[in-house]
């Protein structure tokens, strides 16, 4: 217990002093994860949005699998990449091996089936005569599609960051991919790693509170973004068909009864 506290005093002492190893861990950390987000994003909406919306032979097998993506072991990943990678792989040219760039491939690669699944599950429990009632008012697939996106914004957001936080927090595939190179490739997971075989638990503890107030960060600030939507009550993200379909001309019973009012008032 006493080794407990004082790793913790000692993490804490290491975080407001500004340690330079541990900031300078904090920011790689950030900046693989997040363009690998941003990578399984460009990929996983795309896809997702097919899979939802899309008819086509295969459809449900792509969807299997990108929902058995969800739990693709990192260590699985690392070990492809490592492979397609390596000096006698087939892009062991590119000499990519134990950089952050191949430290983001295989996070992208984490992520992309998780972004994927939660589009599809996303856009599949918005209202099915949301998108006819789009392309009935002349919209083209096109915006009638983006307009379906924008109508799931909240869970595509959600999306965004569980494939982050499935990146961030992960060892296996940055390890292997990586090499845990101090000032290259090292992240706060595979530090944490480190730092705890050495018996170093007060620099470990330290990387690991910066991974939960990553973590707390990122939670709360989905919190926030679904207070804010809840604030604005039901139906505030419905625009152009709720708003086309009430100045519809004569559509609905008060169009009918001017209609009406108008013939009684002529005949008098």
């Amino acid at each position: 217990m006493d080794v407990l506290l004082d790793g913790l005093f000692e993490a804490i002492r290491l975080l407001l002093t500004g340690d330079e190893d541990t900031w300078s861990i904090t920011a790689l950390t950030l900046r693989v994860s997040l363009t690998a987000t941003a990578v399984a994003l460009l990929l996983g909406v795309p896809l997702g949005t097919a899979l939802a919306l899309g008819r086509f032979a295969g459809r449900r097998v792509m969807l299997a699998a990108a929902n058995t993506g969800m739990g693709l072991p990192p260590v699985v990943v690392g070990l492809f990449v490592t492979v397609l990678l390596w000096r006698s792989g087939p892009l062991g040219s590119l000499g990519l091996l134990y950089t952050p760039t191949a430290m983001v491939i295989a996070q992208a690669v984490i992520a992309t089936p998780i972004v994927a699944a939660l589009t599809a599950a996303a856009l599949q429990q918005v209202d099915p005569g949301f998108l006819l009632q789009m392309r009935a008012l002349g919209a083209t697939r096109m915006r009638a599609t983006g307009a379906l996106l924008a109508e799931a914004r909240l869970p595509l957001l959600v999306a965004g960051l569980a494939g982050f936080g499935a990146v961030v927090s992960e060892v296996g595939a940055a390890q292997m991919v990586g090499g845990n190179i101090q000032g290259e490739t090292r992240v706060l997971t595979t530090a944490a790693v480190l730092a705890t075989s050495r018996g170093q638990f007060p620099l470990a503890i330290a990387f690991g509170l910066v991974l939960l107030a990553i973590a707390f960060a990122v939670n709360l600030f989905v919190t926030l973004a679904q207070q804010r939507e809840e604030a604005k009550g039901p139906g505030a993200s419905r625009g152009a068909p709720a708003t086309e379909e009430r100045t519809a001309p004569g559509s609905g019973p008060s169009g009918a009864a001017r209609s009406s009012s108008s013939a009684r008032s002529s005949s008098s």
